[in-house]
């Protein structure tokens, strides 16, 4: 919790709330792998006072859908607020701000005072895109990308300009609305979602960008957003945007490394690094079958050692 009392935000005017945005040392929470992202909007007080201890690894608090033009600047000033008297939190900190062209590069730049972990731009489409942004972000800040045009999804593999920008988030919804796909489409086992969801994971990480799966808006559908999970982590994501603590529940539950995957991986790197020493580094093993280097980097990425 944030604030004792929050019942006096609900009278105070812009000026006011402007002049409670402060600067201090935040602690930034320690989250290398993340698993899941929760949207949260910051017109809901209750949960913007919350954001310090939340089971989601990310915070998302968005600025651009759920909030009507006419409140947009009140959203910015609440989240600013809430942000800059946030001591530590548990979650790292998103800003979900609109798009370039809508009021995204001037919330950046006010952003930039409060310093969120990260900025995710909506509806970006091009490499130009992501330039306008850079030029303004502070650089301690980083980029997150919304990939939610047909533009975006063509272009995705020009998009990783700079090092700051480290993840990219599927809007499938938004996508195939632009491509004139019904959403109707979305299921389990339809190949258009299918390719979409390929295109997606490996265009990011070719590019080193870390790939977040989309939301699924049928928050109270659970058994549905957990097949949504099993399927994706299977293909190879291994992080999910969330509605609500229940979906983040279950993201973390789903893309947490389990024990037998890591004890193998341990074994392996253990196997192969005592191997390299003696000038072998592609052997047998009577539980692992032939062991070379790329299954010792494998193994180091189920460790989290790369990548």
């Amino acid at each position: 919790m944030i604030f004792e009392d929050i019942s006096i935000f609900e009278e105070m005017d812009d000026e006011w709330l402007l002049g409670l945005i402060t600067t201090h040392d935040r602690v930034v929470a320690d989250i290398k792998n993340p698993r899941s992202y929760m949207m949260l909007n910051p017109l809901k007080l209750n949960h913007l006072n919350n954001i310090d201890k939340q089971e989601a690894d990310v915070i998302v608090i968005n600025l651009e859908d759920g909030v009507a033009p006419q409140m947009k600047k009140r959203a910015l000033l609440l989240t600013s607020v809430f942000i800059s008297h946030l001591k530590s939190s548990t979650s790292k900190i998103l800003v979900r701000v609109n798009p370039i062209d809508e009021g995204g590069l001037q919330e950046i730049e006010f952003l930039n005072q409060i310093k969120p972990d990260v900025i995710r731009v909506a509806k970006i489409k091009e490499r130009s895109d992501v330039e306008k942004v850079l030029n303004i972000l502070d650089k301690d800040i980083k980029l997150h990308l919304s990939i939610e045009t047909k533009e975006a999804l063509q272009n995705l593999t020009a998009l990783n300009v700079d090092n700051r920008v480290g993840c990219c988030s599927l809007g499938i919804m938004d996508m195939l609305n632009s491509m004139e796909l019904p959403q109707s489409l979305l299921k389990h086992d339809n190949p258009t979602i299918g390719y979409i969801l390929s295109r997606f994971l490996i265009d990011s990480k070719s590019t080193q960008m870390h790939p977040v799966g989309f939301t699924y808006q049928d928050y109270e559908d659970l058994d549905g957003f957990r097949k949504w999970c099993e399927l994706e982590k299977s293909m190879g994501y291994s992080s999910k945007s969330c509605l609500g603590p229940k979906q983040v529940t279950i993201a973390n539950e789903i893309f947490s490394s389990d024990d037998e995957a890591k004890n193998r991986a341990l074994e392996i790197k253990e196997l192969f690094e005592k191997m390299k020493k003696e000038g072998i580094t592609g052997f047998m093993h009577e539980n692992y079958g032939f062991i070379d280097e790329p299954i010792y980097k494998d193994a180091l990425l189920t460790l989290g050692e790369i990548g």
